[in-house]
């Protein structure tokens, strides 16, 4: 899938799923952590770089690590909770 589709298809129902690979997956959280196609949302951002390193991105981990610097215990939480549902949704 081109870096273009994903800033505009980030949902399972609509090209990404749970068989994207790690680096797809990142390109997502960056999509959302820089507001390229879609609202900057950093909670968001901190989903998506989560999935990624489940996927095996390396790049993801350290881009996870800067999200979870600005993000509050609550935004980190509920960022955890929101990859969760994902994953079920997407299997």
């Amino acid at each position: 899938m081109a870096y273009s589709d994903l800033v505009t298809e980030i949902a399972p129902e609509t090209g990404i799923s749970s068989s994207s690979s790690g680096d797809d997956l990142c390109k997502v959280g960056l999509a959302y952590s820089e507001g390229l196609g879609v609202d900057a949302d950093m909670v968001q951002a901190h989903k998506w770089f989560n999935l990624a390193v489940l996927k095996g991105s390396e790049a993801a981990k350290e881009y996870r690590s800067q999200m979870a610097d600005m993000l509050s215990s609550e935004e980190i939480k509920e960022a955890l909770k929101s990859a969760r549902a994902w994953l079920q949704l997407a299997n």
